[in-house]
């Protein structure tokens, strides 16, 4: 694992806020976060460490242990190692939270009287983004399902916070994970046997994106499509085939907000013919964030304060994808 930045902090020992993923110099949050500080009124630099997919466990324990060492390090937030880098340090936290436990995977890293806190903030930050386009009831009204690619961290939270929905009306017919690796499929079903089964779940084995594009194809109307393979960002090209077709009027959710974004791009093709509603990953991205800084420098995050961190952000958006 390599820092992907040079900036040190400044003289006046600034809290620092590191950022663990695989290319974190592109993300919109190193211009965005100087900004968010500034209206928070808070003394922070953010640090970028990059590590490549499954990385080796030695990486993750060292930037956890520089960051439970280091007293101006204030916390952290993870993207795509959530559980990797769990799995590679758990028995450096001092505690951690219920959805950490539950799914076993850490987003955000916080310190609290020397302690070392870790949670899960993905099924939070996804449910609020789901909120934002899924009105109450929606799935018995349409009798839509889920078709999500990869069962990875992404996959994990939005299933589980479908799963724990506490009107069965505001459930899918049916959740079906795609992904090339065993162990995840295997993982997601072990999970939701201790959630109680309240979702049905299929796991599909294979990442072929023609076998992926018949399963899209296959789907009722009004179903929702997501790509949380990381590919079009973190590995290039797209989880489905160009043959497949969209569910006539379903949702699309590409998890990504910035890349080539190669699966976000087939559905626009296809968005007025199949009156789609394509979402792409920048509220999932500005929830995700937003609900780290509060578990770290502990401030209530309002409604009315996310709208003010939302307009800041604005300006730092890719340019929208056609």
């Amino acid at each position: 694992m390599t820092a992907a930045t040079t900036r040190k902090p400044a003289a006046t020992r600034r809290h620092i806020f590191f950022f663990i993923g695989v290319s974190t110099q592109g993300s919109s949050i190193m211009k965005v976060f100087p900004r968010w500080t500034e209206l928070l009124g808070l003394e922070a630099t953010i640090v970028g460490y990059d590590a490549p997919l499954h990385a080796p466990p030695p990486s993750y324990r060292r930037i956890v242990q520089r960051l439970r060492d280091d007293p101006y390090a204030c916390g952290a937030l993870i993207t795509t190692h959530k559980i990797d880098l769990l799995n590679a340090t758990g028995d450096l936290f001092d505690e951690l939270g219920r959805y950490a436990e539950l799914l076993g995977e850490v987003s955000c890293i916080s310190k609290r009287q020397e302690k070392l806190l870790g949670s899960a903030k993905d099924p939070v930050s996804s449910g609020l983004a789901l909120q934002e386009f899924l009105t109450p009831g929606y799935w018995a009204r349409s009798g839509g399902q889920v078709l999500c690619l990869g069962a990875g961290g992404a996959a994990v939270a939005i299933s589980t916070y479908l799963a724990t929905r506490p009107d069965p009306a505001d459930r899918p017919a049916r959740f079906t994970a795609v992904d090339i690796d065993a162990e995840r499929l295997e993982y997601l079903r072990e999970l939701h046997d201790r959630l109680g089964n309240t979702l049905p779940l299929e796991s599909v084995p294979g990442g072929d994106p023609r076998q992926v594009g018949e399963l899209v194809s296959a789907l009722p109307k009004r179903s929702l499509v997501i790509n949380a393979t990381g590919m079009g960002k973190d590995r290039p090209g797209s989880p489905v085939s160009d043959e497949a077709v969209f569910p006539e009027g379903g949702l699309v959710w590409e998890l990504n907000y910035r890349g080539a974004l190669d699966f976000y791009r087939q559905a626009m093709r296809q968005r007025q013919d199949r009156q789609l509603h394509i979402e792409d990953g920048w509220r999932y991205f500005l929830h995700g964030w937003t609900q780290a800084l509060a578990e770290v420098f502990g401030f209530e995050l309002t409604p009315a304060l996310f709208g003010r961190l939302e307009q800041l952000a604005s300006a730092f958006r890719p340019t929208q994808h056609a």
